[in-house]
């Protein structure tokens, strides 16, 4: 297909803004590029195989996910091994090409769909999103396959819950495995209506997975995200008044140039302890004093240990956060 230099001068620009992080450039592009239709596949393709940036490789599967060209399978196929949000948008993009003109195109999506449904391997979302977007007769025969799946529960999480509910158990299910999704949004979703009876230990691991997710993520908006997801999952802990992960409300603090999410304190009032209260008085003591919303919060988090595991200012731990920091040891240890 020849394009004039006009054409593909715009959808190279249109293709470069698929990365970077300005979301409504993003959005925008993708819409023109779906117009444009099957003159972008070409540079689609290449772009997706220049970079390994998994968000523009979504972005990419999400532009040609609505033009149905039959050039889509090979990426989806690699992008459906990949795993997480890639596999996601790699299995809409195979739905579409179910109903291509081309019998072998929609042939080859179908068959990758099934494969990734019966894989024990894969993720559960990702198998429950190739399960959702087949068609209603092969659904039902694939979930037959699934009787003896060692996931017993796909089967009926793809027949019994609303959509976006099966879509959250899969996820949640996965992160208790330690499979986190790309985004921290799906995560904290599912968590809202399911932490709260997961097991303790489960939540621990969970926990260090996270923040391990949130240290290798270099957007700081991003990085943000996955924080406040691991805030929300200490406080689900400190309401079943559990100190499995107190090491790490302790580590977080001594970690910190700047303010935690307040769920962070939160947790620290109702389960920290007292090795939470010299990484308290330090993070009060760095703190500028214009930042006065974070100190008081730090202060607070301080009395509230202090007053539950009985601390004095004869104890040790006092005696060591005066002499490293005279004035926080003097404005934490002041009656309230």
């Amino acid at each position: 297909m020849v394009i004039k230099a006009s054409a593909a001068t715009e959808i190279r620009q249109l293709i470069a803004a698929l990365g970077g992080d300005d979301d409504v450039r993003r959005e925008a592009a993708i819409a023109r590029l779906t117009v444009i239709g099957a003159r972008a596949v070409d540079g689609l393709r290449r772009a997706y195989a220049d970079t390994s940036d998994r968000e523009t490789r979504v972005a990419v599967l999400r532009a040609l996910e609505p033009i149905g060209d039959r050039r889509t399978v090979a990426i989806a196929r690699g992008a459906i091994a990949e795993g997480g949000d890639l596999a996601l948008a790699a299995a809409a993009a195979l739905r579409v090409l179910l109903d291509s003109p081309h019998g072998p195109t929609g042939t080859d999506a179908l068959d990758i769909l099934v494969a990734t449904a019966l894989d024990p391997s894969a993720e559960r979302r990702v198998r429950l999103a190739a399960l959702q977007v087949m068609p209603a007769g092969v659904r039902a025969r694939v979930a037959e396959a699934l009787q003896a799946d060692p996931d017993p529960g796909l089967k009926a999480r793809a027949g019994d819950l609303p959509r976006d509910a099966a879509a959250a158990d899969a996820v949640w299910q996965d992160a208790l495995e330690g499979r986190l999704p790309d985004t921290p949004a799906a995560l904290r979703d599912a968590a809202e209506s399911r932490a709260a009876a997961a097991p303790l230990s489960a939540l621990q691991r969970m926990i260090d997975a996270v923040r391990s997710r949130e240290g290798a993520v270099e957007n700081a908006a991003k990085r943000a995200a996955w924080r406040t997801v691991r805030g929300a999952l200490h406080q689900t802990l400190a309401l079943r008044d559990s100190r499995v992960a107190v090491y790490d409300l302790r580590e977080s603090l001594e970690d910190a140039r700047g303010p935690l999410p307040t769920s962070f304190l939160a947790a620290l009032h109702v389960v920290g302890d007292q090795s939470c209260l010299e990484p308290l008085a330090a993070a009060y003591a760095r703190t500028p004093a214009g930042n006065a919303r974070w100190r008081v919060q730090l202060a607070a988090a301080f009395r509230a240990i202090a007053r539950r595991e009985k601390v004095t200012r004869r104890h040790a731990v006092v005696k060591r956060i005066s002499a490293r920091w005279p004035e926080a040891g003097r404005e934490l240890t002041a009656p309230a």
